[in-house]
Order: structure tokens, then sequence, then C-alpha cells
């Protein structure tokens, strides 16, 4: 049972502690292979000057969107070396799109990945976001360091025990 707010809640066992407390990688040996795909979004917001520069293609560092693309789909597959307690997953596609919209200004991002394998890919979309914003404030900072790294979230999961998943508005 655990207190929040004055009031006892049965939680359910934690997956990724062990009976001792402990921090433990979870057995998936056990749960059928099946397609799984998970979408994250997220956006960038900077300043007016920034985006224009950006969408013309005139930004210092070069291919800021391409570059961007790539280093969220490398981020995707190398999820499991940076979060602690991943799978290795056999990831079968990645895609990372931006989505122009000159009234933040800025960007929508969105990343989809798509296995089969025992576990779901949620945490290498939200991963493929985050890095993909992270480059593209990387690649534009000398343009505008106040940009904005927002929103990133899971929008939709399919597969897998717990079954699917969509974002509600």
């Amino acid at each position: 049972m655990q207190e929040f707010s004055g009031k006892k809640i049965a939680l359910p066992p934690l997956s990724h502690l062990n009976a001792h407390g402990e921090a433990q990688m979870v057995d998936v040996s056990e749960k059928n292979v099946t397609k799984r795909e998970a979408i994250a979004t997220g956006m960038i917001t900077m300043t007016h000057a920034c985006f224009t520069a950006i969408q013309a293609g005139d930004a210092p560092k070069g291919d800021v969107l391409g570059t961007a693309r790539i280093a969220g789909i490398m981020a995707a597959k190398q999820t499991s070396n940076l979060i602690p307690m991943c799978h290795p997953l056999p990831i079968k596609k990645v895609t990372v799109n931006f989505i122009a919209d000159a009234n933040l200004p800025g960007y929508r991002i969105e990343a989809s990945v798509t296995t089969k394998s025992e576990t779901g890919v949620e945490m290498e979309a939200l991963t493929a976001v985050s890095v993909a914003a992270l480059t593209l404030y990387d690649m534009a900072k000398a343009m505008d360091k106040g940009m904005v790294i927002s929103e990133i979230q899971l929008l939709k999961k399919t597969g897998g025990k717990s079954g699917d998943y969509t974002r509600q508005a």
C-alpha cells in the first residue's frame, strides 16, 4: 500500500524492482513476439529569424533537419545503451519527421518505431524525438540559444500484452 495525500492506495508491484527493492531488468523471455509500434511527438520553438534560416537552408552548420533526422534514427537504435533497464530490440523501422509551423515558430517532431519483439518500442520513439530535438538545437544554437524543447510525449503504441494506447486530446 502506498500513501498519497493521506489516502492508502494499492498499487501493483513495480516490475523493475526485485523482492529486495533493488533495480532489475524485467524478464520478457516468456512473452510472445508480436509486431509493436510506437509514435512519439515533441516540439521545438525558436525565433522567427532562426526558423526562416532553417527553412531556407541557410543555417551556419548546414542541413539542420537532415542531421537531426539521422540523429533521431541513430538514437532510437541506441536506446538500450542510454536508458537503464531497456532491452536491446531488433528495430525494423524508424522514421523521424519535422513539421514546420511558422505560427510557433518552430517544428513539431514525430518519430515512429516498429519492431517484432517481446517488448515495446515506446522508449525508442521517445528517445528518437528527444535526440532529434537536441540535435536541431545544437545545429541552430548559433542563431538562437533561447530555443525551447517541449511536449515530448507518447502519442500511440500498438501491440503487446497491455494492448493499444492512443493519447487522448
